[in-house]
């Protein structure tokens, strides 16, 4: 059975506020005490979202560390399917430049650039 979301969200800042101490008591970089605390607020925290889903249907904007990390593993393998498309891109002519090359030459049969204070497509009217 899945807890009351009021007491999960109270085990859950209970761990946060455990965390905290632990953080402000660190005995250097590694310290067990702080791992384990931070073992607790994961624990809880999941705990507290399925209660909260299963109550209400709803999630927090939250996302664990370790699911992070599989995120950024799933990127990169879509990433891998993605260069092979940024190459074909690189292959393909830039629709922009090919516009300004069109007016420059456009210009050219007219006798002459836009002049000064023109720029882009827009042309000073004689």
């Amino acid at each position: 059975m899945t807890p009351d979301p009021r007491a999960a969200l109270a085990r859950l800042v209970a761990a946060l506020e455990d965390h905290l101490a632990a953080a402000a008591d660190r005995r250097g970089e590694t310290d067990p005490a702080v791992a384990a605390a931070y073992q607790r607020v994961a624990d809880a925290f999941e705990v507290y979202e399925e209660a909260i889903y299963d109550a209400y249907d709803e999630v927090t904007p939250f996302v664990l560390y370790d699911d992070v990390e599989d995120e950024r593993e799933d990127d990169e393998d879509d990433d891998d399917l993605d260069e092979d498309d940024d190459e074909d891109a690189e292959d393909e002519p830039d629709d922009e430049d090919d516009l300004d090359d069109d007016a420059d030459e456009d210009d050219e049969d007219r006798g002459g650039a836009a002049g000064p204070g023109a720029s882009g497509g827009a042309r000073a009217r004689r």
